[in-house]
């Protein structure tokens, strides 16, 4: 059995808020991650939904300013809000925002001084994955989401593991990191001089290649500060040449904030539990 470490625990729209800490394996220091448990989980296991946060945000961003519990508990879906790296003493970092601490881009590092601890996708994939299955009133039912570099995250962990997510989608995510400053630089850090090694973290490349077994759907601000560095045209032209079932949208004035993530909250965690319950009709 896993030794979860409760940090905090709230009352929410009926369900609970908590935030864990526990001993990771495959990152190698203690991690934290949140949870929400929506009031039916009180008497039934109910479908979990991830959401992969961003660059130099933690597992309290999403929780906090997201504004997901009251559409979870509304639908009768967990949510699960991992951290975005591993943290601590001992943990190599850099004086960027975007590399390092913050920044573990979903990825098994491989490059020193990085590959000790940065083993991020191993983390959501396959220890936390169990974790939520052992220890949470969860069923086998997930899906997953994520915001620019959980964007990322979200939508190449479920292309590469498409029998483990039911359903998928993403806020302004980084669609194309091999061709982008926010992916060369890290990619290359993490992963080596040999970009062949990045293709299994690219969402774009990933599209083309193996799709998906049912429809994404991603936003996108119109306004978004960060959008050259997203890519999101190049998602668009997979997507097509795919001709892989997908809603994407773009929305005039919205940018890269939570303001925008909360906004359109509602829509993602309603479009996960419709896939997740089996009611897409």
């Amino acid at each position: 059995m896993t030794y979860l470490q409760i940090l905090s625990q709230n009352k929410c729209y009926g369900g609970v808020q908590t935030v864990y800490s526990h001993a990771s394996a495959a990152c190698g220091v203690d991690m934290t991650f949140a949870v929400y448990l929506p009031p039916q989980a009180k008497q039934t296991k109910v479908p979990l939904l991830w959401y992969l946060s961003g660059l130099t945000c933690t597992h309290d961003n999403a929780m906090t300013k997201g504004g997901f519990q009251k559409h979870a508990a509304d639908h009768g879906i967990a949510l699960v809000f991992p951290d975005t790296s591993p943290r601590g003493e001992g943990v190599a970092d850099d004086e960027t925002y975007d590399l390092g601490v913050g920044a573990g881009y979903y990825v098994n590092a491989t490059q020193d001084p990085w590959k000790q601890h940065f083993q991020m996708y191993d983390y959501v994939v396959t220890e936390l994955r169990a974790i939520m299955q052992e220890t949470m009133p969860v069923n086998n039912q997930h899906g997953i989401t994520g915001h620019s570099m959980g964007g990322h995250g979200a939508l190449t962990i479920a292309l590469r593991n498409p029998e483990l997510f039911k359903s998928l989608s993403a806020f302004a995510p980084i669609t194309n990191p091999t061709q982008s400053d926010w992916g060369r630089k890290q990619f290359r850090a993490y992963l080596g001089d040999d970009e062949s090694a990045w293709a299994d973290y690219d969402a774009s490349g990933l599209v083309a290649e193996l799709g998906w077994h049912d429809d994404i759907l991603v936003d996108q601000g119109a306004d978004d500060q960060f959008i050259d560095l997203l890519r999101p045209q190049s998602l668009y032209e997979a997507i097509a040449k795919r001709r892989q079932p997908a809603v994407m949208r773009t929305h005039e004035g919205y940018d890269h904030s939570y303001f925008f993530v909360s906004t359109f909250a509602a829509d993602h965690v309603e479009w996960h539990a419709k896939r997740l319950k089996g009611n897409c009709g």
